[in-house]
């Protein structure tokens, strides 16, 4: 039987192993030099000015709604169609996590129905990047800063995407529309570090309070200390080994390892992706002709090239193929064919029914979504034959 083909893997070759085996014989496993280096590529190759890594985009997020200051009696609106990180990490500040109904074409936070969701208490919008493609941030933007809201992108799906707008390039993390990125590092990611986040910003005090949170809220630039130059605390002595809490921060530090594999995957990024738009590309022209699957749509056809395509999503009219979506992945399976469901409506996870009382019917345009939806391999590693199979397998369907 030929190798099954799950709906996304990793990608590493020689020099990721050659890079993390070098810094396992070096002098630093975490907080070293790999870390620092990493955050200073990242933001480079983003375009923005701070890039502070951490153990993973659930981490990132969380310190996005602190840095931002969203606390109890606020309330954050995020997309339903993400995984469940993008609104918990409201929950976990004690703010109340809300969702807003998705473009049809998109799958991402529309930008009218935000209009509409908006309530007085609403403190910060994370605006998902949903399988690469960037939410309408400039609509978004524009609408939630004469809020007095903070713009935090949720661009665990896009690392190294973009779009276009008024005839430039920006990527995702490097536009002037979120105060902050976060991105992921999943094995499934287009870019990964085995587990591991990003959080880039512009604002130089949001870059500071994350560093602070990230590692126990603890400061050891010298510079900046407050309570040991007083004889009456009694540690008047600055020695090399002084620090100081200033946050009740956590430890939410990333290794030297798993940065020295991310700049590897990061020297070679662009390839990876030119690989995905490849397979998008065939996917879309050979599946183009079926009357009950409709490929992944783009709001602006300009984008479509830019798009870091971590998911290829496809809709099926499961009715007209008389199959259930069960009995599609088990057909596709049986051909050595992975496919996956991404995702379950947030708002309809029991503990966000039975905490805020969500309900169905609450974003009907992402619940419709949901029940069509499938997702298909997409990693740089599938060769022509294999994406070929998938074509073959997915045609015989009906």
């Amino acid at each position: 039987m030929s190798e099954f083909l799950p709906y996304g893997r990793q990608s590493i070759d020689d020099a990721d192993i050659a890079a993390v085996v070098r810094t396992l014989k070096s002098d630093f496993l975490t907080s070293g030099p790999e870390v620092e280096k990493f955050e200073q590529e990242f933001a480079a190759f983003v375009g923005a000015k701070h890039a502070i890594a951490m153990s993973n985009a659930t981490t990132a997020l969380h310190v996005a709604m602190q840095v931002a200051g969203v606390k109890k009696g606020d309330r954050v609106l995020t997309s339903p169609i993400t995984f469940v990180a993008s609104s918990n990490c409201a929950a976990y500040v004690g703010a109340t996590p809300d969702f807003v109904d998705v473009n049809p074409i998109t799958h991402n936070l529309d930008a009218n129905a935000l209009r509409v969701a908006w309530t007085d208490d609403v403190k910060a919008v994370v605006a998902v990047a949903y399988a690469g493609q960037s939410a309408d941030m400039p609509r978004i933007a524009e609408f939630v800063r004469s809020r007095g809201a903070v713009v935090i992108e949720d661009a665990c799906h896009g690392t190294g995407g973009g779009f276009m707008r008024d005839g430039k390039t920006w990527k995702l993390g490097g536009h002037p529309w979120a105060d902050m990125t976060v991105f992921s590092f999943h094995p499934v990611k287009t870019l990964t570090t085995g587990e591991g986040g990003m959080l880039v910003t512009n604002d130089d005090e949001f870059a500071r309070r994350a560093r602070l949170l990230r590692s126990h809220g603890i400061e050891r630039d010298r510079s900046r200390f407050e309570g040991f130059g007083s004889e009456a605390n009694g540690l008047s002595e600055r020695g090399p080994w002084v620090y100081e809490m200033h946050e009740l921060g956590n430890n939410y530090r990333i290794t030297d390892i798993q940065c020295a594999l991310g700049r590897s995957q990061l020297a070679r990024l662009d390839s990876l992706m030119a690989r995905r738009r490849e397979i998008v590309a065939f996917y879309n022209r050979e599946l183009a002709g079926l009357s009950w699957l409709a490929t992944p749509g783009v709001l602006d056809e300009a984008d479509r090239a830019l798009n870091s395509w971590h998911l290829y999503t496809v809709e099926i009219d499961f009715s007209v193929i008389g199959r259930s979506r069960t009995e599609v992945m088990q057909a596709l399976k049986a051909q050595g064919i992975g496919s996956q469901v991404l995702y379950i409506p947030v708002h309809l996870q029991p503990w966000y029914r039975k905490t805020y009382g969500y309900a169905p019917g609450k974003c009907p345009v992402a619940e419709a979504f949901y029940a069509r939806c499938l997702s298909l391999p997409l990693y740089p590693a599938l060769g022509d034959a294999d994406i070929q199979r998938v074509v073959k397998a997915v045609r015989s369907l009906a």
